[in-house]
């Protein structure tokens, strides 16, 4: 297929076009285009299950006010301090299991959860959009009463907690962090002359409707883990979960999803981001360029901490877990 080709070419173009080169040439075909129940704490099920130790019961749901099921995991002590993750596209909590393992074995109440549309919540039609993924983790944070939390964000979830932060403060928030995180705005426009260009969103758009399965693959074979770089330690099973990730995830919900990351501009969201922030990002991503996305949300919050990962790609949380294993305890203990 020319969008294999396309993948394996990219290690010979610029960083800046990688993504366009992957992705976008596969395009071959244009893009195709409830009851509402209140927020309550009755809304959460299983949610305060324990075992006799006292630890949290994995997998629970909340009902959000328009009637969509959110799925989330509640790892570690329930008296731990807490850390919520927000998951990158088109994934779903299982993404971040090293880091929640890590952070709960060392005392850490760990909370994350499927976003609207992707792995094990509900698929609805309308709302794949930013405004609803941040209500809906509010919502997720209310109804278990979390506060102190350190709330942090990979990739598409650095825009998830961004418009969080933006639409509801930081009243329950007591520190951030953006992982590899799409703010403040990846798509090119004469404001933001360093994104990447609109069409290479279209073709992602366009390749996910003529074989989002084979899209997937492509991806994590290619540029998502630095598996296309000379040299790269390929991990089949990386790939696999990637894939597996991503096709639990509905349709609609996914190819939504693209626009929601990558057109939302979260410049007026990362202003009001006033406690300690943590941005960690690698320096050879192809999917989120570091230039347009953490040196540029460093400059809109002043005090945050930039850490940048070099030679490493977007997916960090597998291919450089330990590091940033341990960077986020650090920051969490802080």
């Amino acid at each position: 297929m020319a969008q294999s080709k396309a993948v394996t070419a990219a290690a010979t173009v610029s960083r800046r076009n990688v993504i366009a080169a992957a992705l976008g040439a596969a395009a071959t075909a244009a893009a195709v285009p409830a009851v509402i129940r209140p927020a309550s704490a009755a809304n959460v099920s299983n949610a305060t299950n324990t075992t006799s130790e006292g630890a949290r019961t994995m997998g629970s749901r909340i009902v959000t006010r328009d009637g969509v099921e959110i799925y989330y995991k509640d790892w570690g002590p329930k008296d731990g301090p807490v850390v919520v993750l927000s998951h990158g596209w088109p994934l779903s909590s299982d993404s971040w299991e090293a880091q929640a393992f890590h952070l709960a074995n060392n005392g850490f109440r760990v909370v994350t959860h499927d976003r609207r549309g992707h792995g094990r919540s509900s698929q609805p039609w309308d709302g794949n959009d930013m405004d609803h993924y941040a209500d809906d983790l509010a919502e997720l944070i209310e109804q278990l009463d979390l506060t102190g939390i350190f709330l942090a964000g990979f990739s598409t979830g650095g825009g998830e907690i961004s418009r969080y932060i933006g639409r509801h403060g930081t009243k329950r928030v007591a520190k951030a962090g953006l992982i590899s995180a799409v703010p403040p705005l990846m798509v090119k426009t004469d404001a933001n002359p360093g994104g990447l260009p609109k069409a290479v969103f279209d073709n992602l758009q366009a390749a996910s409707v003529v074989d989002r399965s084979q899209l997937y693959k492509d991806i994590a074979a290619g540029p998502f883990f630095g598996f296309n770089r000379p040299g790269a330690k390929v991990s089949q099973g990386m790939i696999d979960s990637f894939w597996l990730q991503g096709m639990t995830g509905g349709h609609k919900n996914t190819y939504d999803s693209i626009v929601a990351f990558s057109q939302t501009d979260f410049t007026e969201d990362l202003k009001k981001f006033d406690v300690p922030t943590l941005i960690i990002h690698g320096d050879d991503d192809q999917i989120v360029p570091i230039d347009a996305a953490a040196r540029a949300s460093k400059k809109l919050i002043p005090h945050a901490v930039l850490k940048v990962y070099a030679g490493a790609p977007h997916g960090i949380t597998d291919t450089h877990k330990d590091q940033l294993n341990q960077d986020l305890l650090e920051f969490a203990r802080s």
